[in-house]
């Protein structure tokens, strides 16, 4: 029988560096990953100043590391998860690293709820000018044939819905300001068939092919939109693979874990900074890897335009 993940986010850090964001990390970025490690461990220097960003999942992982790199890079942050007890603790890092934040609850499966989130936002720190769509779940994990449909569908309500109503509650407002960046925390499993993870697999592919076209209706309109796989991340999320009573998935993340291929939340928060800087918004709607040279794919933007690269598309 399929059996369920950890639930809503990204799941819990545990790998967690006390320093993230523009500031050089003492901690390993990666014990495996040496390309990554050598990219980020020190980054361009950032400043977000004046800019507000609404992050999403931020309780925990990916998103809570997210959330306190954009507060130490200047930008007034808002995070938001499901449980108001849970943001409180990373709206408070934020203020003790004499950053500004405010947290807000919300089920993102709500539309009158998202709505209501993004008006408190901007309420509380001024129109969004960085949504990050972090929030998650891996639906559950088994055989499609002895799966509950209802279950499978939720995850793509949390996984889609989520990100689609997030979108819709900020893009009016950019696109009136003629300002604005979208990034979608996707994963390289949209590109994949992973058996026994259907559910978190398409909802990451759509969340591919959302991106993709909200970049193309807000091209030349001053809104850039991503999608990042933010790399192989150690979480309660991917930790519950090693136990999740499905041998194939089970060994799988435990190979994956052997190899000392995971990287620390600091990564993606690092690569996530740097778009917010609009350094990269030459790339909007292309698909971004933690391993990606972002500033070289910056460089190649007038090939990687003219060869249709780093998007999902059919092979011939």
């Amino acid at each position: 029988m399929p059996v369920r993940g950890p639930g809503w986010g990204d799941g819990q850090d545990l790998d967690a560096s006390p320093s993230v964001g523009g500031a050089r990390s003492e901690v390993p970025l990666s014990a495996g990953n040496r390309e990554v490690m050598a990219m980020w461990e020190d980054p361009p220097p950032v400043r977000l100043d004046g800019q507000v960003a609404l992050v999403t999942g931020a309780s925990r992982g990916i998103g809570r590391a997210i959330a306190l790199a954009l507060g130490e890079a200047g930008a007034a942050v808002a995070v938001c998860a499901r449980s108001h007890d849970d943001v409180t603790g990373v709206a408070e890092e934020i203020a003790d690293r004499n950053g500004h934040a405010v947290a807000v609850r919300c089920d993102l499966t709500r539309r009158h709820e998202v709505e209501d989130m993004a008006a408190t936002v901007e309420a509380a720190l001024g129109p969004v000018d960085l949504l990050v769509n972090n929030a998650a779940q891996p639906g559950p994990i088994g055989l499609l044939a002895a799966t509950d449909p209802d279950e499978w569908w939720q995850t793509l309500e949390v996984n889609v819905r989520g990100p689609l109503y997030c979108a819709r509650a900020v893009l009016p407002g950019m696109l009136a300001r003629g300002h604005g960046r979208i990034v979608n925390v996707s994963s390289g499993a949209g590109f994949e068939a992973w058996p026994m993870l259907s559910a978190y697999v398409v909802s990451k592919a759509a969340l591919y092919r959302l991106s993709e076209s909200i970049a193309a209706e807000t091209r030349g309109q001053g809104v850039a939109v991503f999608a990042i796989s933010p790399g192989f991340v150690r979480t309660a999320m991917t930790e519950w693979g090693l136990i999740c009573g499905e041998p194939s998935v089970e060994q799988t993340y435990t190979e994956w874990f052997a190899s000392q291929e995971d990287v620390s939340a600091e990564v993606p928060a690092r690569l996530v900074v740097y778009l917010a800087s609009g350094a990269a918004d030459v790339l909007s709607g292309r698909n971004i890897d933690v391993s990606d040279d972002v500033a070289q794919m910056v460089a190649r933007a007038a090939e990687i335009q003219e060869h249709d690269l780093y998007v999902m598309r059919q092979r011939e």
